[in-house]
C-alpha cells in the first residue's frame, strides 16, 4: 500500500514539474490546450512566478530538481531501494526533507513576496510533505 501510495505522488508530482520544466523552457504555452482546465498555468498565477528568482534557486528551474526527486522516488519505489540499507533510505529521507524545506521557503515566497496564488505549486510542495510524512513514519 505505501509502495502504490508514494508511486501515485511521485508520479503526480513528475507531471507538474514536468509541465513547469516546459513552460520554463518555452517547450509550451503556460495556457496549452492539452492541460486540463484546473492544472493550467494562466497569467495571474502559476505562470508569472515560472521566470521570477525564485523559481531558479540554483540556476536549474526548480522544476528540473523536482523531476530527478520524483524520478529518483519512482525509482526507490520500484527498485525496493527504500526498503533496503538505512543508509538509502536515510539518503532519500534526506532529500525529501530538503524538498520540504525548500516548499516551505518557496510558499512563503508565493505568499509574502510575489503574492501570487499558485495552486500547482502548493499542489507540489503538499505532495512533497506528503511524501516526508509517508518516508519519516512510515
Amino acid at each position: 500500500m505505501v509502495a502504490l501510495l508514494l508511486t501515485l505522488l511521485s508520479s503526480a508530482g513528475l507531471l507538474i514539474a514536468t509541465y513547469f520544466t516546459a513552460v520554463a523552457y518555452r517547450w509550451v504555452r503556460p495556457d496549452v490546450g492539452w492541460v486540463p482546465a484546473f492544472c493550467r498555468m494562466d497569467e495571474q498565477t502559476c505562470a508569472t512566478i515560472v521566470f521570477t528568482p525564485q523559481a531558479r534557486l540554483i540556476g536549474l528551474p526548480n522544476s528540473v530538481l523536482g523531476q530527478v526527486f520524483y524520478v529518483m522516488m519512482l525509482l526507490g519505489v520500484q527498485l525496493e531501494w527504500l526498503s533496503g540499507p538505512d543508509t538509502l533510505r536515510m539518503a532519500y529521507l534526506a532529500a525529501s526533507a530538503a524538498s520540504v524545506g525548500i516548499g516551505v521557503y518557496l510558499s512563503y515566497a508565493l505568499v509574502f513576496t510575489l503574492r501570487v496564488p499558485c495552486p500547482l505549486c502548493f499542489t507540489s510542495h503538499g505532495i512533497n510533505l506528503v511524501i516526508f510524512s509517508i518516508l519519516a513514519f512510515g
